[in-house]
C-alpha cells in the first residue's frame, strides 16, 4: 500500500506541476490502497500531499517565469475562502450531482483545445482587459476553488484553461498562475479537513515528500520544453478525466 501511494503521489506531483489533474491519480489510489479511510479523510490526506507539491511547483515557476499577480493574487485570496467553503460541504453533496456537468465541460474543453491548435502556445496580451481579469479572478478563485474543496480532481487543469482562455496566457504562464491559486485552494480545504479530524497525517506526510519530488521535476520540465509540451499533457489529462468520469457515470447508471 505504501509503495503504491508513494509512486502515485510522485506521478501526481509531476502531472500537477505541468498542467494540473494530479488528483486523478492520487485520490483514486488512496481510495483503492487504503479502503479503510472514510471519503472525507481520503480527501483531506490528498490535500496534505497536494499542497506540498503545488507550493513547491509555484515557487519553481515564480523563480523562472513572470507571474501576473494582478490576477493571481486576488484569485488566490478568494480561492482560500471558497475552497474552505467547498470542503465544509464535502460529503453533503453527492458526486452524482455534479459529475455529469463536469463531464460535459471536459468534453467541450477537449474539443475546443483540439480544434484550436494555436491556443495557449503564445501569449495574447490583447485579452488582458480589466473585465477579463476580473472574470478570471471570479472563475478561478470562486467557482473552480469551490469545486476543489468539494472533490478536486482536475482543478489544476481547469485553472490553466481559465487563465489561457480568459486572459490570453500561454500554457506555461497559465500553469504558473494555476499553481499559485491551487496552493491556496489546497490550503483552504486542508484547514477545514484538519479541523474536522479528516487527515491521516503520517500517511499524508510520506506522500507529500514524493509529491514534492514529482512537482519539482514536472515544473522544470514544463519550463524547459515550453507551451507545446504542456498542451500535449493537457489534452492527455483532459481525455483521462473524461474516461474516468464517464466510466463512473456509466457504472452509476448501470
Amino acid at each position: 500500500m505504501i509503495v503504491t501511494l508513494l509512486i502515485a503521489a510522485a506521478a501526481a506531483g509531476w502531472v500537477d506541476a505541468v498542467v494540473g489533474g494530479g488528483g486523478l491519480l492520487l485520490l483514486p489510489a488512496l481510495l483503492v490502497a487504503a479502503p479503510q479511510l472514510p471519503l472525507a479523510t481520503a480527501l483531506g490526506t490528498n490535500k496534505l500531499a497536494a499542497i506540498c507539491g503545488t507550493s513547491t511547483a509555484a515557487v519553481t515557476y515564480a523563480r523562472q517565469t513572470k507571474i501576473d499577480w494582478v490576477v493571481a493574487g486576488p484569485a488566490a485570496a478568494l480561492a482560500l475562502i471558497c475552497a474552505g467553503c467547498g470542503a465544509a460541504l464535502a460529503g453533503a453533496i453527492p458526486a452524482s450531482a455534479y459529475r455529469p456537468v463536469v463531464l460535459i465541460v471536459l468534453v467541450a474543453v477537449a474539443v475546443f483545445v483540439t480544434v484550436r491548435p494555436q491556443m495557449g502556445l503564445h501569449e495574447d496580451a490583447t485579452k488582458r482587459t480589466r473585465i477579463r481579469r476580473g472574470l478570471a479572478v471570479a472563475v478561478a478563485g470562486g467557482g473552480i476553488a469551490a469545486y476543489d474543496g468539494l472533490i478536486g480532481p482536475g482543478t489544476g487543469t481547469f485553472l490553466v484553461l481559465a487563465f489561457t482562455t480568459l486572459i490570453g496566457a500561454d500554457f506555461v504562464h497559465g500553469s504558473a498562475m494555476a499553481k499559485i491559486v491551487n496552493t491556496a485552494t489546497n490550503l483552504g480545504a486542508l484547514v477545514v479537513f484538519a479541523y474536522n479530524g479528516h487527515v491521516a497525517w503520517l500517511l499524508g506526510a510520506g506522500m507529500a515528500v514524493a509529491n514534492i519530488a514529482g512537482a519539482v521535476l514536472g515544473a522544470r520540465m514544463a519550463l524547459r520544453r515550453g507551451a507545446g509540451f504542456v498542451r500535449i499533457i493537457l489534452l492527455t489529462v483532459v481525455l483521462a478525466l473524461i474516461v474516468k468520469l464517464g466510466w463512473d457515470q456509466y457504472r452509476l447508471m448501470a
